[in-house]
């Protein structure tokens, strides 16, 4: 959903995770980042004609061909989705044909690893498995090349950066909080949680953030990739 913007113009990341009801067997953290159906339906409604906002949904859960799918289509509305290659046909989350229907639905479908871990400190063969492997489970499932990765928990450094250009990904998403530039490398994205509200994320989210609040976030960013 980034229609009429250019290369270099911001882009706002909204990245939705779970929506409606979380399993009781998925990670204790997992609830956090679950919202209710009126709330999504509700943002996807007041983004839906604002230029430069771009839709991305993490861990593959089952509400994204549940509820997200049908909410965007209605709407004219495309997303990026990233499941987790390890889950893929377990309870709540979405199955390996659910991912080929998202993409044959045209949404893009990227990867978010394999087993919803931490992209630091892997060592070559955990590295593998979740940055080469996972791609590949992902790509079968949908029938198309992966050529995007969103980084788990939003944990990187500049050892994770350099394993992920060697890898060869067009683009890698983390959960920075702060906008984007059209067509850059790296994409930081603002997570929607459990507490959000329209209103918080009008206030937080899509207003115009204060300078000095930018400041700090790229400056984290910039720490984060040097370290």
């Amino acid at each position: 959903m980034t229609a009429r913007v250019g290369d270099g113009a911001e882009i706002v990341g909204l990245c939705f995770h779970g929506i409606g009801t979380p399993a009781r067997f998925l990670e204790t953290d997992a609830a956090d980042y679950f919202i209710t159906r009126d709330l999504f339906l509700a943002l996807l409604d007041r983004v839906m004609n604002i230029a430069g906002v771009d839709l991305t949904f993490d861990d593959g859960y089952a509400s994204d061909l549940e509820i997200a799918l049908p909410a965007l289509t209605d709407r004219g509305l495309s997303a990026t989705f990233f499941p987790l290659a390890g889950r893929l046909d377990t309870p709540g989350h979405v199955s390996a044909e659910g991912v080929r229907k998202l993409a044959d639905t045209g949404m893009q479908i990227g990867s978010h690893g394999m087993r919803h871990r931490s992209w630091r400190g892997l060592d070559a063969a955990a590295g593998d498995e979740e940055l080469a492997i996972a791609r590949d489970v992902i790509a079968r499932a949908c029938g198309r090349p992966v050529t995007k990765a969103a980084i788990p928990f939003g944990d990187y450094d500049r050892r994770t950066l350099a394993a992920l250009r060697r890898a060869e990904y067009a683009q890698v998403f983390t959960s920075d909080r702060r906008r984007a530039g059209a067509g850059e490398w790296l994409q930081p994205r603002y997570s929607v949680q459990r507490d959000d509200t329209i209103q918080t994320v009008q206030d937080k989210i899509l207003a115009p953030r204060p300078w000095r609040e930018r400041m700090r976030a790229g400056l984290a960013s910039q720490v984060k990739a040097l370290r």
